[in-house]
C-alpha cells in the first residue's frame, strides 16, 4: 500500500508527461457515465419508448463509435476506464466482498490528469474501493461527492460522502450529483479541469419521480413497470446531462471541452437493446456493447466510427487529445489504444484487434467457476460458456448461428487468446486485497459486513452479499466473522458495532482479537427498529430487505504493522443470536 505522498511519486516514475496544446489552453474533460443503461435506452437508436433530446443532439454532434465494448457489470467497466487496463490486471474480478477494490498501486486516469496540471474531481458512483487509498481521494481525485458501495439503497435525501466525510443530502439522487459537478465546472472555469461524472442511475433500486415514471408507464403499458421506470431515470438523467451541456455553453467553454459519453454496461432487464443477444452480465454482444459519444466541437467533426473500440482505450485517448505523453511502467502497460486517429478522422487504415471479456461469477475454495468470456474481433465473436462459441457478427447480428464448427482456424486462433488471458486473470482473481488500516488520511476506516471472513453459519440476509447488505445467523460459539487487515502504523484503535439486536438476544460476551490481542465486552444494549422493504416502483419480485442500524463502541486493540486477521466471536449466547451484524467500524486512537 502507499499514502498520497508516495501515489504522487510513483505516478511521477510512471509517467514522463510533456503537456503542450496548440490552443491557448488545454481542453477540459467531462466523462459521463450511467450505470445500467444499456444500448438500446436512447432514442436515437432506434427506440421510440424513451425519450432522451440531449443525447440524441449530442449523439448527433459526436464522434460516435458505433462498436464500442465494456466489461459485463459495473466494477469491472470503472477499473478500465480508470486504467486503461483490463480489470483482472488491476485486481477487480467482481462486484462486491472486495472483488471490486482496484488495486492502490495502479495508475489512474485522474492522476494522470492531475500530474499533466488539470483540477480532478468525482460526482457519484466510484465502486472500486472504499477504504483510503483505494479511495477516490486517494487515486487521484481532489474532489469527491457521492458513494463508494456498488449501488445505493435511497434515491432520495440520500446519506452521502464528501471529501470523506458523510453529508445528507436533499432531492434526488441523479439532480444532486449534478449539481455538485456544476460547482466543481464553475470553481475550475479558468484552468483545465478533468469533470468525472458516474451517476448511478438507471441502476436498481427502481426510485424516481412519481410523474416522470407515470408518463413513462402510459408509453410502454401498465404490465411493464420496471420497464417504465428504467426510462423514467433515463429521461431524467438526460435532462441532468442537458444541465451539464447548458452550463458549459453559458461559460463559453463549450470548444475548450472534450464531453465524452458512455453506458457501464449492458440494459439491467429485459427491454430493447437493438436485436443483440444479451443483457448486463452476459458477455454477448448486448451485454458489453453500449453508446459512447466524443464531443468536441470545432476540433472533432461528427461521424460514425466502425471499427472497434473499448473502455481500456479513453484513458491513453484522452490523454492524447489533451497534449499528456505517457510512458507505462513495464509491469503495468495500458491494453488500451490512443485511437485519437480514428476520432480525427485521419486513420486511413486500422489494424484489425481483438478485445477481450472476462467474467467470474463465483470464486469458492474449489476454484472460480464458471468462468465466461468473450474474444471479439472486427467480425468475430468467439463466447466461452457452457461451450465454446463462434459468430459472424456480420453475417449474423444476434448471434444466432454458432459457426463453431465450420470456422475452425478462427476458432482455434480465439481459443488460444482467451485461454493465455483465462490463465493470467485467474491467478490474479486467487487473492483478495485486504483491508488498508492505519492511514493518516482516514482516521476512521468502515470494515462492511460484505466484506468480512465468515465462518460456521453466518449468512447474508439478502443471500448474495450486494452492498449494504448484512451478516445474519449469529448463533454459535463456533461462528466467526473476520476481516483480512494491512496495518500501516501500529497503534490502539478503537473499535465500533454497526448492528441491531432485539431486546431479547441483549448480553452476549463476545471477544474481538487480533492475533495475541484481544478485549472482551457484553452486547448490553438493544437497538431494533426492524426491516423494511426496500421502496421500488418495479414489479420485480423478490425485492430487497433494508434496515437501520446502531452504533456502539466495544472497546480498544492495539494492532501490530503489517497482515493481521481481525476476528470477532461469541463467549456465550444467553438468546436465540448474538445480533445482527452491518459492519466494525475502526477509530485510530495513537
Amino acid at each position: 500500500m502507499k499514502n498520497k505522498l508516495a501515489i504522487r511519486f510513483v505516478v511521477f516514475f510512471w509517467l514522463l508527461i510533456a503537456c503542450f496544446s496548440t490552443n491557448a489552453r488545454q481542453p477540459n474533460v467531462v466523462l459521463i457515465m450511467t450505470d445500467d443503461q444499456g444500448w438500446g435506452d436512447i432514442r436515437a437508436h432506434g427506440n421510440e419508448l424513451i425519450d432522451t433530446p440531449v443525447l440524441d443532439g449530442l449523439a448527433r454532434r459526436s464522434v460516435r463509435l458505433d462498436r464500442f465494448f465494456v466489461s459485463p457489470v459495473c466494477a469491472p467497466t470503472r477499473s478500465a476506464l480508470l486504467t486503461g487496463r483490463y480489470p483482472a490486471r488491476a485486481g477487480v474480478t467482481g462486484v462486491t466482498q472486495r472483488r471490486e477494490v482496484m488495486r492502490a498501486e495502479e495508475t489512474t486516469i485522474a492522476e494522470v490528469f492531475r500530474a499533466g496540471g488539470y483540477a480532478t474531481g468525482i460526482f457519484g458512483k466510484w465502486h472500486n474501493g472504499e477504504q483510503y487509498p483505494n479511495h477516490p481521494l486517494g487515486q487521484g481525485f481532489e474532489e469527491f461527492y457521492g458513494f463508494c458501495g456498488g449501488h445505493w439503497n435511497i434515491y432520495f435525501d440520500a446519506q452521502l460522502e464528501h471529501q470523506g466525510k458523510p453529508v445528507k443530502s436533499k432531492g434526488y439522487i441523479t439532480d444532486v450529483i449534478t449539481d455538485a459537478a456544476l460547482k466543481f465546472i464553475d470553481s475550475n472555469k479558468g484552468n483545465p479541469f478533468f469533470c468525472y461524472v458516474p451517476y448511478n442511475a438507471p441502476h436498481s433500486p427502481w426510485s424516481v419521480d412519481e410523474a416522470l415514471f407515470q408518463k413513462c408507464l402510459k408509453r410502454v403499458g401498465k404490465d411493464k413497470r420496471t420497464t417504465a421506470c428504467a426510462y423514467a431515470m433515463v429521461e431524467n438523467l438526460d435532462t441532468n446531462i442537458g444541465r451539464l451541456l447548458a452550463r458549459l455553453k453559458k461559460l463559453e467553454l463549450e470548444s475548450d471541452t472534450i464531453v465524452v459519453f458512455l453506458t457501464d454496461n449492458g440494459p439491467n432487464g429485459k427491454r430493447y437493446n437493438g436485436g443483440m443477444r444479451g443483457a448486463k452480465g452476459s458477455v454477448h454482444e448486448g451485454g458489453v456493447r453500449v453508446p459512447c459519444f466524443v464531443s468536441w466541437p470545432g476540433s472533432l467533426k461528427p461521424r460514425d466510427v466502425p471499427q472497434n473500440a473499448a473502455h481500456i482505450d479513453l484513458l491513453p485517448t484522452l490523454a492524447s487529445l489533451c497534449g499528456i505523453k505517457l510512458q507505462p511502467a513495464k509491469d503495468r502497460p495500458l491494453d488500451g489504444l490512443d485511437i485519437s486517429a480514428l476520432l480525427r478522422g485521419e486513420a486511413k487504415e486500422w489494424p484489425d484487434r481483438h478485445l477481450i471479456t472476462w467474467r467470474a461469477a463465483k470464486i469458492t475454495a474449489r476454484g472460480i467457476w464458471p468462468r465466461r468470456g468473450a474474444v471479439r474481433s472486427q467480425r468475430y465473436r468467439f463466447v466461452r460458456e457452457k461451450k465454446d462459441q463462434l459468430y459472424d457478427l456480420k453475417a449474423d447480428p444476434g448471434q444466432k448461428l454458432d459457426i463453431s464448427k465450420t470456422k475452425l482456424g478462427i476458432l482455434k486462433s480465439m481459443q488460444t487468446i482467451f485461454e493465455a488471458f483465462d490463465s493470467e486473470a485467474t491467478a490474479s482473481a486467487k487473492g483478495k486485497v485486504p483491508v488498508p488500516v492505519g492511514f493518516a488520511q482516514a482516521p476512521w476506516v468502515e470494515l462492511p459486513g460484505v466484506e468480512c471472513v465468515r465462518g460456521g453459519g453466518v449468512s447474508f440476509r439478502n443471500v448474495n452479499g450486494w452492498a449494504h447488505d448484512w451478516l445474519v445467523n449469529w448463533k454459535s460459539k463456533e461462528d466467526r466473522i473476520g476481516w483480512d487487515l494491512e496495518v500501516q502504523q501500529a497503534g490502539r484503535y478503537g473499535v465500533y458495532l454497526s448492528y441491531a439486536c432485539a431486546p431479547k438476544n441483549i448480553g452476549s460476551k463476545l471477544r474481538i482479537s487480533a492475533g495475541r490481542k484481544y478485549f472482551e465486552f457484553k452486547m448490553e444494549r438493544a437497538f431494533d427498529k426492524g426491516e423494511t422493504v426496500r421502496p421500488e416502483l418495479s414489479d420485480a419480485k423478490g425485492l430487497r430487505k433494508v434496515r437501520e442500524f446502531g452504533l456502539m463502541k466495544a472497546g480498544e486493540i492495539a494492532l501490530p504493522k503489517g497482515r493481521v486477521l481481525l476476528e470477532l466471536q461469541a463467549l456465550s449466547i444467553p438468546g436465540d443470536s448474538v445480533c445482527e451484524l452491518d459492519a466494525l467500524r475502526l477509530k485510530r486512537i495513537d
